[in-house]
């Protein structure tokens, strides 16, 4: 019955010995963290199928629709999704961390990445012509791969003749390897031979396809329930409105001084009746969403820091560009002569 396999990272090769004695080469790859992330049903996808993510991304590399599809699995953001066609009996809960006794030793797999890339490569290398003869008139080009096609009839070259050209980095699946140590502790699997890929390459295991089957395996997999990802606490509002409750004496309270809002988006703000510093810090998450929209630029209020540069102000200190410290100094003076009259 078809079950899952495994997305895991390539460390290298070494080798181990077997109870005669005898090294054999093997191929280490790492789970990194492996997990499912999401499932394909029949009655939403057409097909079934687990998503498995492995790796450690930067959540600051991911975006935030992706983000929030990690969270809402809660697993934390994964460098590699694939997916691994099963059967219907075959699901295993979103967010469980595969384990390497997944796969159990002296079992066949089949392991699938992209191969090493070799650039550039000329025929002898690339396609293991024999080249041209070493006498009789053949000069300089040993290597070349000869005649590619005829002359009036058909006059072309046919559509993949082998000729030079790029070599390597294309995906590639080795059949019928055989496990040959798992470690369930560090998360490793030991693969008897060398797979596709260069090192840190990501290597997909499935179960073999030819052969004999192993009778052995666990159904529908080897797994254990994976951490939860903690949500991120909602902001207390209470914060903003301590600091603004005692603003220093001579700071000046209007929108303009700060830094990033322009002409559109001081009217916005203007519309939605927000003039002053203290105002725009009382906003909320909704307020400053509905905001971004209308001015066309989403998240332009937390990236150019209006919120934390209002509070700077109310504080008591200067405005962050030059030409607003400067009509910040104006105001002050139009604001004193005002008084003074």
């Amino acid at each position: 019955m078809l079950r899952s396999g495994l997305l895991a990272k390539k460390l290298g090769m070494t080798q181990v010995y077997d109870e005669a004695g005898n090294h054999i080469p093997v191929t280490v790859l790492s789970l990194e963290g492996c997990q499912v992330v999401a499932h394909k049903t029949q009655d939403r996808d057409g097909y079934t199928a687990l998503q498995l993510g492995a790796g450690e991304a930067k959540p600051k590399r991911v975006s935030k629709a992706e983000r929030e599809r990690f969270a809402k699995a809660s697993v934390t953001p994964k460098k590699k999704l694939v997916e691994f066609r099963i059967a219907a009996d075959n699901f295993i809960e979103v967010g469980a961390a595969m384990s390497a006794e997944h796969f159990v030793p002296g079992q066949k797999v089949d392991a699938s990445g992209i191969s090493v890339g070799k650039g550039f490569a000329g025929a002898m290398k690339r396609w293991n012509f024999g080249g041209l003869r070493a006498t009789h008139g053949v000069s300089i080009s040993h290597r070349s791969h000869g005649s590619t096609g005829q002359c009036q009839d058909p006059g072309k070259v046919f559509k993949g003749k082998k000729m030079a050209g790029h070599m390597g980095a294309v995906r590639r699946t080795v059949q019928n390897l055989e496990i040959a140590r798992v470690d369930a502790e560090q998360g490793l699997v030991l693969i008897k031979g060398a797979t596709p890929g260069s090192k840190g390459a990501w290597i997909e295991i499935r179960d073999a396809v030819k052969g004999v089957k192993a009778t052995d395996l666990p159904m529908p997999g080897k797994f254990t329930a994976g951490p939860v990802v903690e949500k991120a606490k909602p902001a207390k509002k209470a914060k903003p409105a301590k600091k603004a409750a005692a603003p220093s004496a001579d700071f000046v309270d209007a929108i303009v001084l700060v830094d990033g809002i322009g002409p559109k988006g001081e009217e916005a703000l203007a519309e939605a009746g927000i003039t002053t510093l203290t105002q725009l810090v009382a906003m909320s998450a909704a307020d400053i969403t509905a905001l971004e929209e209308k001015i066309g630029k989403p998240g332009v209020v937390a990236k150019q820091e209006w919120v934390e540069q209002a509070k700077e102000m109310i504080s008591g200190e200067e405005p962050r560009s030059q030409v607003d410290k400067d009509l910040a100094a104006k105001m002050r003076k139009a604001a004193a002569k005002g008084e003074e009259e």
